[in-house]
């Protein structure tokens, strides 16, 4: 691999960083503490794990798509898709809008299947690498629509506080 490739792939990495940073920006916090989970809430220390895997994947596969085309219409759906995935966490934990992060994830699960068939033709390998991005914020768009449904009350809560006379958080029996 020469120099132009690898400063490259360090670049797709680089922005695949600057997107997870959101996830620290925006953390969970109490209000996400409190939130009742569903029976097939993921324990919080998997999510770390699964994303970094992930962003790796979506780095590479950007990486071997701008190899063959450039910075062309592929490569700007690659960043438009990795802003998309920034804007979730903000508007999921940073504005505690459950309702808007499910409506964002809609386009955004949209851009990532884009992303494979814009690929697919370039590279089939980028295309495969996304394969497992598509699943997990699948499996994101049901998580987010059912803590929306099991905390409606929470929905836009202003603040980490507990609403007065509230129970501590508990497994949904689902």
């Amino acid at each position: 691999m020469d120099t132009a490739s690898t400063l490259a792939l360090v670049g797709f990495v680089a922005a695949c960083l600057a997107a997870a940073s959101t996830g620290a920006v925006f953390k969970p916090g109490a209000w996400y503490a409190r939130l009742r989970k569903p029976s097939f809430n993921p324990p919080d220390w998997l999510f770390p794990i699964a994303w970094a895997v992930l962003f790796l994947m979506i780095a590479v596969s950007g990486w071997l798509v701008w190899r063959v085309t450039g910075f062309g219409a592929e490569v700007a759906l690659w960043f438009g898709s990795l802003l998309l995935n920034s804007a979730w966490s903000w508007l999921f934990f940073g504005r505690r809008r459950m309702d808007l992060a499910l409506a964002e994830l809609a386009v955004f699960w949209v851009s990532i299947l884009a992303m494979i068939l814009a690929f697919a033709p370039v590279s089939a390998a980028a295309a495969w690498l996304l394969v497992p991005y598509l699943v997990w914020v699948s499996f994101a768009g049901v998580l987010n629509w059912t803590l929306w449904r099991l905390n409606p009350a929470e929905n836009g809560a202003a603040d980490d506080a507990a609403p007065a006379g509230a129970t501590p958080p508990r497994q949904a029996a689902e």
